[in-house]
């Protein structure tokens, strides 16, 4: 049986729940709640405890933020594809662009996307269309990543980041 490394678990946990409270600070665009606190989150997920803790840490604020009334159904497949794919193009690339790339094209267009299905199917939207969640889902992945940029350049730069890296792995 595999050890969980329980340092992943709480850096997890406590982004999880910086999501859910930065989810206080959401604007809506075209019928969708843009939290861009949550795809920094992601990011600072993607980089620090890997693709599948992201993923973990964006279902949970999603489910979290749903279960006390601050967000949607549509919070599942943007944030959690935003992580997966940032997550994983992080991992397997190595450098920071990648985290980036893959959150806003993860959240903005795929779960942009996906969330035509849940609106229109569970949310009984008949209004909704393939693309009618993409430019919400845009704006609000494209400023949670502006601001992951600042910070994450900031840590990488500072060595901080390889310190926090490294220490997560012991």
């Amino acid at each position: 049986m595999k050890k969980v490394n329980l340092k992943k678990l709480t850096i997890t946990a406590l982004m999880a729940a910086i999501a859910v409270v930065g989810s206080l600070f959401s604007f809506p665009v075209f019928g969708s709640k843009c939290a861009p606190v949550q795809h920094l989150v992601n990011i600072l997920c993607v980089v620090t405890v890997g693709p599948w803790w992201a993923l973990a840490q964006a279902f949970i604020a999603s489910l979290i933020r749903n279960l006390v009334g601050l967000g949607s159904p549509l919070a599942f497949p943007g944030s959690m594809c935003g992580a997966l794919l940032g997550g994983l193009l992080y991992k397997y690339g190595k450098k920071l662009p990648f985290a980036y790339i893959g959150e806003v094209v993860g959240t903005g267009i795929l779960g942009g996307m996906l969330s035509y299905p849940i609106a229109y199917l569970v949310m009984g939207n008949k209004a909704a269309a393939l693309f009618t969640f993409v430019v919400p889902f845009l704006i609000s992945t494209c400023g949670g990543t502006l601001i992951a940029i600042v910070i994450t350049a900031s840590l990488k730069k500072t060595g901080v980041l390889g310190r926090m890296q490294a220490s997560l792995e012991e």
